[in-house]
């Protein structure tokens, strides 16, 4: 035993035999941290609209709306970059067009947007079972807590977090050690729900188990290939996870 023991040490095998135990182990996690964009909410086209329709304004080439699934997730100044073509990509431009999303983004944001299918009855069923619950975005912090309440008002989330100007955007865990440390509960014993490299990245970063949600943004290629310990297809396989 001591033996083996040693050769999964020596050859770095240990952290996957763990991830591997979390996959098929139910833990007594106590909260569950959920990103928005792509996990609780289906967005997608709202933010291709206003981020199209800016690029319209300018004459500049638009996007299809799948192509947004890799421009979001790090915050505006990352989508308009990488939604602009490379001779509108300095600093001060961007900067501009960022303010211009905003403009045209806080008008039409709830247009399309709604939860995805399978989401309110896993809120139910989470709130039922008395596990904490909370959300941590990249979005601006007042715009996030005003999604929540408008398109997720049957909920009262213990803590709803977006993007702050003391606090360094995720994937820095930053943020979501400070909702573990607000609720009160071990990092271990939370778990991370999101779509993206950036949310499993967080995860990882806090000591928290990643899990990856296939309905969102990314590719399960993506969320593996950064950390995702569990990966769901539905809402309501996340319950699984817990006693």
């Amino acid at each position: 035993m001591i033996y083996w023991i040693a050769i999964i040490r020596v050859n770095f095998v240990y952290p996957v035999i763990l991830s591997i135990f979390f996959q098929k182990t139910k833990m007594n996690y106590k909260a569950v941290i959920f990103d928005l964009d792509g996990t609780l909410l289906n967005s997608l086209e709202d933010i291709a609209d206003s981020a199209n329709s800016l690029l319209s304004n300018h004459d500049l080439p638009t996007h299809k709306p799948d192509d947004y699934k890799i421009f979001v997730g790090s915050g505006i100044s990352e989508l308009m970059s990488r939604a602009l073509p490379e001779k509108e990509k300095d600093p001060d431009t961007i900067d501009d067009y960022v303010k211009e999303f905003r403009e045209e983004y806080a008008r039409n944001w709830n247009v399309k947007t709604e939860p995805y299918a399978g989401i309110a009855a896993m809120l139910d069923e989470l709130v039922s079972r008395k596990i904490k619950i909370a959300v941590l975005s990249n979005k601006l912090h007042a715009f996030t807590k005003q999604c929540v309440d408008e398109l997720l008002p049957r909920w009262k989330f213990n803590i709803v977090m977006g993007l702050q100007n003391d606090i360094p955007p995720k994937p820095d865990p930053t943020s979501a050690l400070q909702i573990a440390k607000q609720l009160n509960i071990d990092p271990l014993h939370i778990l991370y729900v999101g779509d993206s490299d950036i949310d499993m990245k967080t995860a990882l970063a806090a000591c928290m188990h990643p899990v990856g949600v296939l309905w969102g943004f990314r590719t399960k290629k993506e969320l593996q290939k950064n950390g995702a310990k569990t990966l769901i297809e539905k809402p309501q396989e996340l319950l699984d996870l817990i006693e």
